[in-house]
């Protein structure tokens, strides 16, 4: 039985349902005690115990694998699609298996994205909070028929992301560099960023993060945006540059944001972000969270990490 540590806060949070799945494939589990990530620090403390890792957004980084492997690691799984956490080449040279848990997350991630479009349109979220602190506001919003919107990235869930909002009757145009023409969804355009900023009514982040597009939505980018622009990022946070959102929030060139990442996680507790009120709708970094997902790249994750012991 190969002992495995676990340090994926979605898989975390339904543990016992996988307990039984691992024992079949000769893993036994051990939950990680984390809310978003565990420090290098204590990773490298703590991996060489176990056998294999199922990674979160941890910083699997070259120096946390030295030290694991210099224990009993044997082989990782990243939990999900996003890698840019993980250091895959220090993994190929110390000799350590390693995938990730991709096409997993598409739908569940863009309902979420759907859902801030939404809720920044008609400023659910400030009906809510008004009628908590007692009071009863009729907040007019705008509505999504005939607005444009923009979406960087189209992968699984950017693909995702602009059927949903095509379906509520919104023009999209998608940025991504690897894709041409329409890419295979009827009506959609395709530009190279950040061409047509100026034409947008909301901006929404689905895409990878790499070296190339670490804050792609600075100043510069942002003074481009059509006054009054509504951002959700459902991706990774260092795509924004937190300091310039937070400038354009509060001067009233972006009109609210809704984000669900950022650039430390949790957010910190001094973070200007936090002082806009009701321009800015938080989330957890939660998107992929449904118990049907979970389940789905779970499964998924034991049984590729479990294929590396045969």
């Amino acid at each position: 039985m190969k002992d495995i540590l676990v340090t994926c806060p979605p898989m975390l949070g339904q543990i016992d349902r996988f307990h039984d799945f691992a024992e079949d494939l000769g893993l036994k589990l051990h939950p990680a005690q984390t809310t978003q990530i565990l420090s290098e620090a204590e990773l490298i403390a703590l991996l060489p115990e176990y056998d294999g890792w199922i990674i979160g957004d941890d910083p699997a980084t070259a120096e946390v694998f030295e030290a694991a492997q210099s224990g009993r690691l044997t082989a990782a799984v990243k939990w999900g699609i996003g890698v840019d956490n993980v250091d895959f080449a220090a993994c190929a040279r110390l000799g350590i298996p390693i995938t990730n848990t991709p096409n997993m997350f598409g739908t569940e991630v863009a309902d979420v994205g759907t859902a801030y479009v939404i809720a920044l349109a008609r400023q659910l979220f400030s009906l809510d909070r008004g009628v908590r602190e007692g009071g009863w506001p009729k907040t007019a919003g705008i509505s999504l028929l005939g607005r444009r919107a923009g979406v960087v990235g189209l992968g699984d869930i950017g693909r995702n992301m602009c059927t949903r909002l095509q379906a509520l009757g919104m023009e999209v145009m998608a940025y991504d560099p690897h894709v041409e023409g329409d890419a295979g969804i009827e009506g959609l355009t395709c530009a190279a960023w950040p061409v047509g900023l100026e034409e947008l009514d909301f901006l929404i982040f689905t895409c990878s993060l790499n070296d190339k597009n670490h804050h792609m939505l600075n100043a510069e980018t942002l003074a481009k945006c059509r006054a009054g622009i509504r951002i959700v990022n459902v991706a990774r946070g260092p795509l924004i540059d937190e300091a310039a959102l937070f400038a354009a929030l509060e001067s009233g060139h972006v009109h609210s944001a809704a984000l669900d990442v950022f650039e430390v996680e949790p957010l910190p507790a001094e973070s200007p972000l936090r002082g806009l009120g009701e321009r800015c709708l938080f989330g957890t970094h939660n998107g992929s969270n449904s118990v049907d997902a979970v389940i789905r790249a779970s499964h998924d994750a034991l049984t590729k990490l479990a294929s590396f012991y045969r």
